[in-house]
């Protein structure tokens, strides 16, 4: 600690490990002292960089060539008009969805989810902007509030999250935008208590390691960029700290992000994507990091979720290119004395390998877990009410008829899941584009956990205006009981 505070030695006449250690160890001192405090207000800008200009601007947003990585900040198209419906079913399903032309701006759309009226639309809610590649979409507790994050709005330098005003949740409002300072591409959501949120944000704001796990207030103003001690910064600039799964325990303060891909490294030019083995193990009211916790050749750990009602506080999180379903405690201790242990759980077999994107949910009785085989085309079901002795209620062989299901949400009800039929497609200005047919699955959940495909939602031909459109994800209100409405 002597050299690395007082020596004025050149920095070529000092070891390499002495020289490695005194770099990091700055480094870390600044960010602990950058950011000890809440973040400063973030920069915003709600539209484009280049405004729009009725008649001028049109031509250049529709003529814009790909650009290797960042894009030309063009303003978006002008939004064709829809018709509403003024029916208020019980069930609504609200999807986030991209623009297929990625010239109009990116949209919310409102479906019903109830028997009588399934798939008729109610809605349609813009926002400022286009090109985002809407991603996940989450709920505040008290459902005022949608936020839907954009995964590649870096790229032309826009906001990458955009909140929604759902308090008429037949008629929501956009309203408001922002972004990070240290961290981009937006992933996985989840509520707090209080009335805000935490958002991985996958990438740094170049979309590169280390992203960030972002904390908003109630009035969604990001507040903190989580790591911000000493220690766990150093924990995430020595180990690929790239943030997309997000499962959070507040009775037990804890949390867990699973690792997953370096954003930028799907954009061309690439030397191939590069994948993460670990998952971070957070002290919630501290927010530091407690471990990082391996799957050995994982090849991306996209998603990880705490099994309700488990006596242990265990998680599932997914390994993409094994194909497999390990289960994580939080609380037991390695050999070493680390805390956090994982296993194996359940291997999904070889159709389930290197198929892009692993995604889960689970029952709230914690009895069953659904997962999505993005370019396998599938949904596999497992009965893990037994932990020792799990078994699966699918047929891996069996025709579904998705192609590309990736999000995927158990209904309030516990009855149905829904699946969106779209991931990521970059276009010509990355590798990574998976095929997709547009569709929201909606599926029945059978007493055994099995599953019954019968009815989507088809974005195909309803959004011919736009390109077609990408439904990306869902959140589902079941107003069913008024004075008991559940909003996931």
């Amino acid at each position: 600690m002597l050299i690395l505070a007082h020596s004025d030695a050149p920095l070529d006449r000092l070891p390499r490990s002495v020289n490695m250690t005194r770099s990091l160890f700055y480094l870390a001192l600044l960010a602990g002292q950058g950011f000890a405090s809440p973040v400063a207000k973030p920069l915003s800008i709600p539209g484009s960089l280049i405004p729009s200009i009725p008649g001028v601007t049109e031509p250049i947003t529709s003529n814009a060539p790909p650009l290797p990585i960042l894009q030309l900040p063009t303003p978006p198209l002008s939004s064709p008009p829809f018709t509403g419906s003024n029916i208020k079913p019980k069930k609504i399903g609200y999807f986030w969805t991209g623009a297929g032309d990625n010239q109009h701006k990116d949209f919310l759309a409102v479906y019903s989810l109830d028997d009588d009226t399934f798939g008729q639309f109610i809605w349609l809610v813009d926002v400022p902007t286009s090109g985002n590649s809407p991603h996940h979409l989450g709920s505040t507790l008290d459902g005022k509030t949608l936020v839907g994050g954009g995964l590649l709005s870096l790229l032309k330098t826009q906001d990458t999250a955009f909140y929604f005003d759902t308090t008429d949740p037949y008629r929501p409002k956009f309203l408001k935008s922002n972004r990070a300072l240290l961290g981009s591409i937006t992933d996985e959501i989840r509520a707090k208590p209080d009335g805000g949120f935490y958002i991985t944000y996958m990438g740094s704001a170049a979309g590169t390691s280390p992203g960030r796990l972002i904390e908003t207030n109630n009035k969604f103003d990001i507040i903190h960029e989580w790591p911000e001690d000493v220690a766990s910064t150093l924990n995430v600039l020595g180990e690929q700290f790239s943030p997309h799964g997000l499962s959070v325990d507040y009775n037990k303060q804890i949390a867990l992000t699973s690792d997953f891909v370096v954003p930028v490294t799907v954009l061309k030019p690439s030397l191939g994507i590069q994948r993460a083995n670990t998952l971070r193990l957070w002290d919630l009211r501290t927010h530091k990091i407690l471990s990082t916790i391996l799957i050995p050749d994982g090849g991306g750990i996209q998603d990880v979720k705490f099994i309700p009602g488990n006596s242990e506080t265990a998680a599932i999180a997914t390994a993409v290119h094994l194909g497999q379903v390990w289960i994580i405690y939080p609380f037991r201790f390695d050999r070493n004395g680390k805390q956090g242990v994982a296993e194996l759980l359940y291997d999904l077999g070889p159709k389930a390998r290197d198929t892009t994107a692993i995604y889960s949910d689970l029952t709230a009785d914690g009895k069953f877990a659904y997962f999505t085989l993005t370019t396998a085309n599938h949904v596999a079901a497992l009965d893990i009410s037994d932990l020792k002795n799990v078994k699966r209620l699918d047929d891996p062989d069996e025709n579904q008829n998705a192609i590309g299901p990736h999000y995927i949400k158990v209904t309030p009800d516990q009855k149905h899941i829904v699946v969106t039929d779209y991931f990521v497609q970059t276009g010509d200005i990355g590798i990574l584009n998976t095929p997709a047919d547009y569709k929201a699955q909606y599926i029945d959940i059978l007493p055994n956990g099995a599953l019954k495909f019968n009815r989507t939602i088809d974005f195909n031909g309803a959004y011919g205006n736009r390109g077609g459109a990408k439904p990306h994800s869902a959140v589902v209100f079941d107003l069913t009981d008024p004075a008991k409405p559940i909003y996931y």
